[in-house]
């Protein structure tokens, strides 16, 4: 009897074996954990599925395993002989392998009707539709459309851009068929001494996805300022008892706190763009993403209900995903489902900086280092902790004036934060 890799989670198919608790001889149990894998930038120990003596032992640490793949062979443990050895199944790219814009391969090329004359009506599309054609100096009314009432839906226009690409790219009678040109390696050693590392498979799932968040979202960042000389006043009043309650009150933790308050009051920031049917999806949930910076890369664990916990609970929370973060023993499923996330570099250094959203989020928010700064408050100066604050966002679905909005509120939330919200 074979066990085989099951299904690692939604959207995960593959992933590189971290571990192998077994080997030929031993005898694992039902449930036992018999590997450990890396997958969608988590590590996840996986449980067997069947019991009996280990017989033979099909792939080892490194390997790249898709779903199905047979990892081990099970005797019943009365000296049955053992499975014949068999090739491991390895997947055939690699877990992160960098994403390519999808091809229409079912999109027939369209007959494009003639030019209207002008003064003609234009079709019917969203304004985002018609704000992407006109960038790109598309005429709507060549678009062959699918949606109700002749309307051109953001599919139709795609399809469109592809198909003037196959045209505009398509090889001449004679040529020889077109191949895609692998990137170029460079040889660096020729100018001086160089070592190699190879991107683990978490570094490139964390290219993959900045690379496309990039491309897919026009960003735009708005800064601001939070004085939090009070906030650390609070911090300071109130620490030691967090600490007798086995939690550490930081700043992060109290900032946590303003930002779920302010989505409330600023539900747009805290939605998703349904590209597929032009909608904003609301969500009535806060789950705020907080990115944690760990050897290997950087991990987003997710804490749900936000708007619904104390400061106590964001507290011990915080602490707890952080170090099963950086310990990689944060599950999958801890990574998703965020609707906003945090970026905060205060511990390491540095003001103000860009972060790039993280999709199908419209928001985060970056947090620098706090600096004490000369400021004048009723005529005189004084010297207060100034948090550098950067809102980077979605443009296709928030305007500049609701950004600016968001971040007064942010700034008052944070400055107007109390003991009443802080008291265990």
């Amino acid at each position: 009897m074979d066990f085989k890799l099951p299904k690692l989670g939604e959207g995960a198919d593959s992933g590189t074996i971290v571990s192998l608790f077994v080997k030929a001889g031993d005898t694992v149990a039902k449930d036992q954990p018999v590997l450990e894998i890396e997958s969608e930038k988590a590590v996840a120990s996986i449980p067997s599925t069947i019991a009996g003596t280990v017989t033979a032992v099909h792939v080892k640490p490194g390997d790249k395993v898709a779903v199905g793949t047979r990892i081990f062979s099970v005797g019943d443990g009365a000296g049955a002989a053992p499975a014949p050895a068999a090739t491991p199944t390895v997947a055939a790219a690699p877990v992160a392998a960098p994403v390519t814009a999808p091809a229409p391969a079912a999109f027939t090329p369209p007959v494009v009707p003639a030019l209207p004359p002008p003064g003609g009506v234009p079709p019917a599309a969203s304004p985002s539709v018609r704000k992407m054609a006109m960038d790109l100096g598309i005429d709507l009314a060549r678009v062959p459309a699918t949606g109700r009432g002749g309307r051109v839906e953001l599919a139709d226009l795609r399809n469109f851009i592809a198909y003037l690409q196959s045209v505009a790219f398509a090889p001449k009678t004679g040529d020889a068929p077109a191949s895609a040109k692998p990137p170029e390696s460079v040889d660096f050693s020729r100018w001086g001494p160089v070592l190699k590392k190879p991107m683990s498979a978490i570094r490139q799932t964390i290219a993959r996805r900045m690379t496309e968040n990039w491309n897919a979202i026009p960003h735009v960042t708005q800064f601001d300022e939070a004085d939090i000389t009070g906030l650390l006043e609070l911090r300071k009043r109130h620490v030691a008892a967090y600490e007798q309650k086995g939690a550490r009150l930081t700043v992060t933790a109290l900032i946590l706190k303003a930002v779920a308050d302010t989505l409330m009051k600023h539900p747009i920031f805290n939605s998703s763009l349904d590209e597929a049917n032009n909608d904003i999806v609301l969500k009535e949930y806060i789950h705020l993403g907080i990115a944690v910076d760990t050897d290997t890369g950087l991990l987003v664990p997710v804490i749900r209900d936000a708007n619904k916990k104390t400061v106590f609970q964001l507290a011990k929370e915080l602490e707890e995903l952080g170090r099963k973060a950086r310990d990689r023993k944060v599950s999958a499923e801890e990574l998703r489902g965020g609707s906003f996330t945090i970026s905060n570099q205060g511990a390491i250094g540095g003001g103000h900086f860009t972060p790039i959203v993280n999709k199908p989020e419209v928001a985060i928010l970056g947090l620098g280092k706090g600096a004490v700064k000369p400021v004048v408050r009723d005529g005189q100066i004084e010297p207060r902790t100034l948090l550098p604050l950067s809102v980077s966002y979605d443009h296709r679905v928030i305007d500049g004036g609701n950004a600016a909005r968001f971040i007064v509120d942010l700034v008052a939330a944070i400055q107007n934060l109390d003991d009443a919200a802080v008291k265990l």
